[in-house]
């Protein structure tokens, strides 16, 4: 015999409920239950409420009125749990909500204070290098060779300071959306192989081989000059960083279609553990952030990249295997013939 589908199979404990409103004893409740499992016993199925009825212990009207009695409190209940639900949702999203703010009033905060202490770091960097360029040039009076030397010291390291100054004053001005792209038809291919020359005594102190390769002819593309020059540069010295002596780097580009030119940077260097991909955009960050690091750099480099190309609509990909070096490429759009628009970002 198989118990017929009653509203009694949505509640739970209708005994304990019974026995507690009075309806019948602890020993109604045992007799009703042996008897439940005796058929049970038998094959047969049986809710408590059908055991109590059979028993004569009540009656169906009473076992339904006990049922819809439990129903009504187990809605109640589920409505004010969902009210207390509710509540704790709007008050979770009324604390991320200021989370936000103040993350956002640090953001700009931080973006403001870095803009800030860079111009002001700009100004007496001027002094310095001009200063040291009336020394150089021995209008100051005649130099020996040691002071000679130590000039052109003096000089590389002004031009690293005004590189991270310029870095620094780019970036804030990305966090504040006040960057502007200048868009205009670019020669890639003449982009590239200046920065390949520029690039190429570097790679020659370090004993990196530096090669352009260009299989194709490259259509114009459209871009900011300047900045995307900076971003390719800037993955071009990254490669010749992170790679050892013998190794190799090169910058390639590749006509993807009618439409777009892809820009490769790849290098045979130390590659970037899989897990840690996601790491190298983070501004101010250095996957090898201990005191000993063997690897300079403020880690702005590549987080301004993916700004720039983000900028052009694009996006910066990467494959790196550990061990044996990395490739970074994004694509751009071929340019429109005539076309020149400013963009903010």
């Amino acid at each position: 015999m198989t118990a017929p589908l009653t509203p009694e199979v949505l509640v739970p404990r209708l005994g304990e409920h019974l026995v507690q409103t009075g309806q019948i004893t602890d020993e109604d409740l045992h007799r009703a239950l042996a008897f439940q499992k005796e058929k049970q016993s038998q094959g047969q199925r049986y809710l408590l409420g059908e055991a109590l009825i059979v028993l004569n212990l009540l009656t169906r009207r009473q076992i339904d009125h006990a049922v819809t009695e439990q129903i009504i409190q187990l809605r109640n209940a589920l409505e004010d749990a969902n009210r207390f639900l509710e509540e704790r949702v709007k008050e979770r999203t009324s604390e991320l909500q200021e989370a936000l703010r103040k993350l956002s009033e640090l953001s700009q905060m931080k973006a403001n204070f870095v803009a800030n202490i860079s111009h002001e770091l700009r100004t007496p960097l001027t002094h310095v290098k001009g200063y040291l360029e009336l020394l150089s040039t021995g209008t100051l009076g005649p130099l020996s060779d040691d002071q000679s030397n130590a000039l052109q010291v003096s000089q590389k390291a002004a031009g690293r300071l005004e590189s991270l100054i310029d870095n620094l004053i780019l970036f804030s001005l990305a966090a504040r959306g006040e960057m502007t792209l200048r868009l205009t038809p670019v020669n890639l291919d003449k982009v590239a192989q200046e920065i390949i020359n520029y690039s190429l005594p570097k790679a020659q102190d370090r004993k990196v081989s530096l090669v352009y390769e260009n299989k194709s002819d490259i259509p114009l593309v459209q871009a900011d000059e300047e900045k995307i020059s900076w971003a390719i540069l800037q993955l071009i010295d990254n490669a010749i960083k992170f790679t050892p002596s013998g190794g190799k780097v090169s910058l390639s580009l590749e006509k993807e279609s009618d439409k777009l030119v892809a820009v490769i940077v790849a290098d045979t260097g130390i590659g970037i553990p899989a897990d840690r991909l996601v790491e190298v955009f983070e501004p101010f960050h250095q996957l090898d952030a201990s005191s000993t690091r063997r690897y300079g750099g403020t880690g702005l480099g590549l987080a301004l990249v993916k700004e720039i190309v983000s900028a052009h609509g694009s996006m910066v990909e990467v494959k790196s295997e550990e061990g044996k070096g990395s490739a970074f490429s994004f694509p751009l759009l071929a340019a429109l013939k005539g076309s020149k628009n400013d963009r903010e970002w």
